[in-house]
């Protein structure tokens, strides 16, 4: 299963968006760990690979001048001990 191919059976993470081929990288990361269940991130892990979710995830999770980030407090805090334990 492609990223895309991922992306358009799981509509419901982008619902404003018509088309979800154009979603990047960090974009599908960040929904699907912060609106998505279980089953979606483990579907996430196996197109990506854990290591590279868990640099999208580092990379973006702290805010900064410049940019933003999007994901929830309780997102940032569990999904950093999980990768801390598990993408070493």
């Amino acid at each position: 299963m492609t990223l895309a191919e991922f992306t358009k059976k799981r509509r419901y993470l982008w619902w404003w968006v018509k088309d979800t081929k154009g979603l990047s990288k960090e974009s599908v990361v960040e929904a699907v760990l912060n609106y998505g269940n279980w089953d979606d991130v483990q579907k996430l892990f196996k197109i990506l690979g854990l290591k590279k979710v868990a640099a999208t995830f580092k990379k973006k999770s702290r805010p900064s001048k410049v940019g933003r980030q999007n994901y929830r407090p309780e997102v940032v805090n569990y999904f950093t001990r999980y990768f801390k334990r598990h993408a070493q």
